[in-house]
């Protein structure tokens, strides 16, 4: 008995050395970098972040901490960016990650298990199930199969004419796709769709601000009805600024079908575009004049590389108090002012919010907001908020343990629910996804540093001395 006691305390040992020397190099590298901006004490970092993060297991811990100090260094997210990209835009069987054993193994061992469920549904169903075990009340999976148009052919508007057998085959194998991604999920879960996954029918017919396709309705209203069917929802993932257009204008119509009794179908609104405001309010007063639930998923934004710069606010701090306002004005019920002019009567529709941000700030001024409405007995939308696998672990954490407060305190029903965005694909159908991952990440390095310190005194905590000696005694104790 003595033996294996030893033999698994020099392994503890063995660990936290790596762990300390690790943290260690952290700590070493802040005393050269006092002049970065910290990240405001607000209620995001009021709670104590140990006790946050002690939920998660080790070997997530440590990928976390590792990938997230990687993420955080300027001068390795650049190359990664190149590279990825690289990999995403190539034709060369060298650089295809799904021809190349070798790239895909690199692949997989390093950015792919981090961010990504798995390439078939044996992978999947056993990610989802980790997260759920950490607490997560829900998922959002998605295919990373995309079509992420060239700049250069936006403006070119294509005829809607006769399509190839094998463009109605792409139809069809999207939405194959999504219902099988669908038949991975439970009740309360999320199917995350790309209308341009569909193929060229589909984009072809957003470039020109078309109707619905008939080949793509018959395959969405199949979605929609397997969704409803298992009681997962659907959420319309944000395009290129010059197809959002028409993918407001098509959300809205199968909002307009199917979110007559609940919230199954989510629209994205980017709060970093100038006219977000707008359009959160034209969906306000259709869902309200209309008699249909509002499901609005809220990000930042997903395509700046790709966007006209003039559509986007000038600077972060305008793009923070437009995305706050936007979720306030549902979490408030805050009507339109010129419908209050014209209907005072009306009242505001039901409605579900996704916060989907890693921005620790806007989601914990949300969260106050939403509970304090709820305590008051106040009229409010329901609340769930979401992080992408892989990222903002702290703040995740923090929002599993808000929901046990709040599910004791108030009820599990109106607690706002803790999700985390996964994809799957084989690993190349998931560079472009990764990729955009990079590109989001580079303009968020100073929130990456206080993740990373955060994971950092984690892992310090967990073999900090006291842990040693602990192990220590009780090695003395079975010795004896």
């Amino acid at each position: 008995m003595s033996t294996r006691v030893t033999t698994i305390n020099m392994k503890t040992l063995a660990r936290a050395t790596v762990c300390r020397g690790a943290v260690w190099m952290v700590r070493h590298d802040a005393r050269y970098t006092s002049t970065i901006s910290q990240t405001p004490k607000t209620a995001a970092v009021a709670m104590n972040d140990k006790i946050v993060l002690s939920r998660l297991p080790l070997k997530i811990l440590l990928r976390s901490f590792i990938m997230t100090t990687l993420m955080s260094s300027q001068w390795l997210i650049r190359p990664s960016i190149a590279v990825l990209g690289a990999i995403h835009g190539t034709k060369s069987v060298l650089l295809n990650a799904d021809k190349n054993r070798l790239l895909n193994s690199l692949l997989r061992w390093t950015v792919y298990d981090h961010f990504c469920a798995g390439t078939n549904h044996e992978e999947v169903r056993r990610s989802v199930a980790e997260f759920k075990k950490l607490g997560y009340q829900g998922i959002i999976l998605a295919h990373a199969k995309e079509i992420l148009l060239d700049p250069k052919d936006m403006a070119r508007v294509k005829g809607t004419g006769e399509y190839s057998p094998a463009c109605y085959d792409m139809v069809e194998q999207w939405k194959q796709c999504s219902i099988d991604t669908l038949r991975m999920l439970q009740p309360g879960d999320f199917l995350a769709l790309k209308l341009t996954g569909a193929g060229p029918i589909a984009v072809n017919a957003l470039q020109a601000t078309a109707p619905i396709p008939e080949a793509v309705d018959r395959a969405l209203m199949e979605i929609c009805e397997e969704a409803k069917k298992q009681g997962a929802m659907l959420w319309f993932d944000a395009e290129q600024q010059a197809l959002q257009p028409t993918v407001d204008a098509w959300v809205i119509e199968y909002m307009r079908r199917w979110n007559r009794d609940i919230s199954l179908v989510y629209n994205t609104i980017q709060a970093y575009l100038k006219d977000s405001a707008a359009n959160l309010d034209r969906h306000i007063t259709l869902a309200a004049q209309e008699g249909w639930s509002l499901g609005i998923k809220l990000v930042r934004g997903a395509y700046i590389e790709h966007e006209i710069r003039t559509l986007i606010h000038d600077n972060k701090s305008d793009t923070d108090r437009s995305y706050d306002s936007l979720a306030d004005k549902l979490i408030s019920q805050n009507m339109p002012i010129e419908l209050q002019t014209q209907s005072p009567g009306l009242q505001f529709p039901r409605a579900a919010l996704m916060l989907a941000t890693h921005n620790a700030e806007s989601t914990m001024k949300a969260c106050a907001r939403h509970k304090a409405r709820l305590v008051a007995g106040q009229p409010t939308c329901s609340l769930e908020c979401a992080q992408v696998a892989g990222m903002a672990d702290e703040l995740s954490c923090q929002l599993i343990q808000n929901y046990e407060q709040c599910a004791a305190e108030l009820s599990e029903g109106a607690a706002p629910k803790a999700f985390k965005y996964l994809n799957w694909g084989s690993v190349s159908e998931c560079m472009g996804y990764l990729h955009r991952r990079a590109v989001e990440n580079r303009g968020g390095v100073e929130r990456t540093k206080h993740m990373a310190n955060a994971l950092g005194e984690e892992l310090w905590r967990r073999f900090s001395a006291r842990s040693w000696i602990g192990d220590w005694n009780i090695l003395r104790f079975y010795r004896k």
